[in-house]
C-alpha cells in the first residue's frame, strides 16, 4: 500500500527518495510526492519544496529534475487514497503552513503518513478553532497542523504530543523548516523501519527495506509504538513510553523491486512463469518430514495442539482454504479458516490448544497483524506464520515460522506467492499428520515424491498458455464470468474468479459447484461463461452432472479436465486437458491455467494489468 522514504545526509537525498518510490511501486499507488529542505546542504536560510503527481513515479521525476530540487533531507510517499479522492492536492507530502497563513505562504512541518486517523474529524474541528486552514480531504493534514501547532523549538518533543493524541494506524515521517537536519519518525500499527547509513553521515526511514536497496543493507525495525529521531550521523529511539531503547540492526539484503522483465510483457507474466522455481526454492533442502521445518519446539508444540485456526485476507485466505481440506483430511484435525478483518470483531470460542497459523506474502497485512494479536490476546498462543519475507512483523511476532521463497512479487495480482503458500500449507499438513502418528512411512515418502515433481509439472501445465489465450479472445468481450469447483478445488474456483476481477475488470463469481441449482443457474445464459475446475478425484461424476446443468440452460463450458475424466470438447464445451492428474497436490496445478486466463483476457481488454485499479500490494490498512 503506502510507502515512505525519507533521511538526512550531507549529499543530495532527491535521487535516493525517487529511487525508493520506484523500488515501492509494486505495493499499488494512485499519487506520489516528494519534500526535500532547500537549505539542508548548507546552503543559507532556505525552506520547504516539494513536487507532487497522481501519475506515476517517472512523472514525478520529471518534475524533481525541471525544478531542480536538490537537498540533503527529504521525505517522499507513494499513497494508495483512502480519505480524499485521489488528486494532486490529496497526495503526500503535507505541510503545515502556520495559523491563518495564506495557501501560498511557505510550509514549516513537512509530513508523510501510512495509516488510518481514524479520530481525524475530532482533530480538525479542534485545529481549525485555532485558525488552521485545510488544503486536503485527507486524515493526514490533520496530523502536520497538530505538529505545527505543537512544536517549541523541539521537533522530536512535539511529534511525541502529537503522536499520543492520535487514534488509529500510522507511519510517520517529518521534517521542520526550522531543524533542517533532522528528520522524525513514528509507528503503530503500521511498518516502519530505520536505515542505518553506510556513512557517518546519513541515517534513512521506509515503510520497506527494498526501498533503501542499494542505499544500506543495515536495517533496525522499529516495534510498535517506537519514536526515531535521525541526525547527521547519528539516530535515537524510544519506545512507547518513550524510554531509550536500543534496537538490533540486522544486515538486510533487500532486493530491487525494479527487476528485469526479460521476455515477458508484465511482471504477473513473469511471475506466473516463475513458479517452478519458486517451489523448487520453497522446498529446497527438505528430504523429510519434521517439525523442526517450522521452527524449534514445533515438535512439542504440534503434538500438545488439537485444532488448526487459519487467518488470512484474499488470496492468502484462499490458499488456506485449500489447506483446511488438506488438514483434515491428512492430519486428522479440526481446522478453521477464519477472514482476518472479521475474525477481530466477532465472539468466537477460544481454545488454548490450538495453532494458529496467519498466512500473509508480505507478513504486514493490517487486518492479518491485528487478528493473530486477538487470537493470542483469546489465549492462543501457539503461533505460526506462513510468509514470504522473513524480516516482517508478522514473522517476527509468531513463535514458529515458515519463510516461503517466491522471490519478490511485484504484481500486485498474486500468483507465486500463493502457490509456494500452498505448498508450506501441504508440508505443515504433513508434519502435523507426522507429529499426531498419522502418516505412515510409504505415505510421507509418496507424498514427498509428488512435491519434489511439482517444479516439472507446473512447467508441463504453463505449456498450455497457448490455448489459454484462446479462452481469452473469448472473455475479452464478457462482463460476467461464473467458476465452479468442488472440493479442495473449490477455493482454486474462487482464486480464478478473484484473479479475473483483479486485473480485467469483469465480474466473476465463484461457486462450490453442487450450490449451483440453489441459485446461480439462474444467472447461466450464452452470455455467461462458466468456468470449471475438473479433476480426476472422488467428486468427477457430481460434477459432470453439474456441467450437464449448465449445458441445459445454454450455457458455454470451459473446463480444465485431467486427461482421463471422459470430459470431452463440444458444442458450447471447451475443454483443455491438464498434463497429467495431481491427486491430493492437484489445486497447486490446477491454479495456474486460471492465473493465465486472467493475465491474458486483461492483456486483451487493455487494462494495466500488474497495477489494476484501487488495489494496492500490501495492504496495511484495515
Amino acid at each position: 500500500m503506502c510507502g515512505i522514504v525519507g533521511g538526512v545526509s550531507t549529499r543530495n537525498i532527491v535521487p535516493v527518495l525517487v529511487q525508493g518510490l520506484q523500488r515501492l511501486e509494486y505495493r499499488g499507488y494512485d499519487s506520489c510526492g516528494v519534500a526535500i529542505h532547500t537549505g539542508s546542504l548548507g546552503a543559507q536560510g532556505g525552506g520547504l519544496q516539494r513536487a507532487r503527481s497522481t501519475a506515476r513515479v517517472a512523472e514525478l521525476m520529471e518534475q524533481v529534475s525541471s525544478g531542480h530540487m536538490q537537498g540533503g533531507t527529504g521525505i517522499a510517499h507513494t499513497r494508495w487514497a483512502t480519505h480524499g479522492a485521489p488528486v494532486v492536492h490529496n497526495a503526500h507530502p503535507h505541510f503545515s503552513h502556520g495559523t491563518g497563513a495564506a495557501n501560498d505562504a511557505p510550509g514549516r512541518v513537512a509530513l508523510v503518513h501510512n495509516g488510518i486517523i481514524e479520530n481525524h474529524d475530532e482533530l480538525r474541528t479542534a485545529l481549525q478553532a485555532r485558525g488552521y486552514v485545510f488544503q486536503s480531504q485527507t486524515d493526514t493534514e490533520v496530523i502536520a497542523h497538530l505538529i505545527d501547532s505543537l512544536y517549541n523549538g523541539d521537533l522530536f518533543d512535539a511529534l511525541k504530543q502529537a503522536t499520543a493524541q492520535l487514534g488509529g494506524a500510522y507511519a510517520l515521517a517529518v521534517f521542520h523548516k526550522d531543524e533542517p537536519h533532522r528528520v522524525v519518525g513514528a509507528r503503530a500499527g503500521s511498518p516502519l523501519i530505520l536505515g542505518v547509513g553506510t556513512s557517518d553521515s546519513e541515517n534513512f526511514l521506509a515503510s520497506d527495506a527494498m526501498a533503501l536497496a542499494g542505499v544500506t543493507d543495515q536495517i533496525v525495525y522499529l516495534e510498535e509504538g517506537d519514536h526515531v529521531d535521525l541526525q547527521l550521523g547519528k539516530y535515537w529511539i524510544e519506545d512507547a513510553q518513550h524510554k531509550p531503547i536500543v534496537r538490533p540492526v540486522r544486515t538486510v539484503q533487500a532486493h530491487s523491486g525494479a527487476a528485469e522483465l526479460g521476455p515477458y510483457r508484465h511482471y504477473m507474466q513473469k511471475e506466473i512463469f516463475e513458479q517452478p522455481r519458486a517451489i523448487a526454492d520453497t522446498l529446497e533442502g527438505i528430504v523429510g518430514i519434521t517439525p523442526e521445518l517450522f521452527g524449534d519446539g514445533a515438535y512439542r508444540v504440534f503434538k500438545g495442539v488439537e485444532r488448526v485456526l487459519i487467518l488470512a485476507c484474499g488470496t492468502s485466505y484462499l490458499s488456506g482454504s485449500v489447506a483446511q481440506y488438506w488438514i483434515e483430511a491428512i492430519a486428522k484435525m479440526p481446522c478453521t479458516v477464519e477472514i482476518a478483518s472479521e475474525y477481530r470483531y466477532r465472539e468466537s470460542v477460544p481454545d488454548a490448544k490450538t495453532l494458529v497459523v496467519a498466512i500473509s506474502q508480505s507478513g504486514e497485512t493490517a487486518d492479518t497483524l491485528a487478528a493473530l494479536r486477538h487470537a493470542r490476546s483469546l489465549g492462543m498462543v501457539h503461533t505460526l506464520a506462513i510468509c514470504n519475507v522473513a524480516t516482517s512483523a508478522m514473522v517476527r511476532e509468531c513463535a514458529l515460522a515458515y519463510v516461503t521463497r517466491a522471490g519478490v512479487e511485484i504484481g500486485v495480482a498474486s500468483t507465486k506467492a500463493f502457490t509456494t503458500q500452498l505448498a508450506a500449507l501441504f508440508l505443515l499438513t504433513l508434519a502435523l499428520a507426522q507429529t499426531k502418528d498419522r502418516l505412515s512411512e510409504g505415505q510421507e515418502s509418496a507424498h514427498l515424491h509428488a512435491m519434489r515433481h511439482l517444479p516439472a509439472a507446473l512447467q508441463a501445465v504453463l505449456a498450455l498458455e497457448p490455448q489459454l489465450i484462446a479462452w481469452a479472445q473469448d472473455f475479452a468481450s464478457k462482463e460476467n464470468a461464473l467458476f465452479l469447483g468442488r472440493g479442495a478445488h473449490y477455493p482454486i474456483a474462487q482464486e480464478g474468479a478473484l484473479k479475473l476481477k483483479e486485473i480485467s475488470y469483469i465480474h466473476a463469481e465463484a461457486y462450490a459447484a453442487g450450490e449451483l441449482k440453489h441459485g446461480p443457474l439462474a444467472l447461466v445464459t450464452s452470455a455467461m461463461p462458466v468456468v470449471t475446475v475438473a479433476p480426476n478425484d472422488a467428486l468427477l461424476e457430481k460434477l459432470k452432472s453439474n456441467i450437464h446443468e449448465v449445458r441445459a440452460r445454454g450455457g458455454v463450458l470451459y473446463v480444465l479436465a485431467d486427461a482421463d475424466t471422459q470430459i470431452r470438447s463440444g458444442e458450447g464445451v471447451h475443454v483443455i486437458r491438464m498434463p497429467e492428474h495431481y491427486g491430493v497436490l492437484s489445486p497447486i496445478l490446477h491454479v495456474v491455467p486460471l492465473q493465465l486466463l486472467a493475465y491474458h483476457t486483461a492483456c486483451a481488454r487493455g487494462t494495466d494489468v500488474d497495477k489494476p485499479r484501487n488495489l494496492a500490494k500490501s495492504v496495511t490498512v484495515e
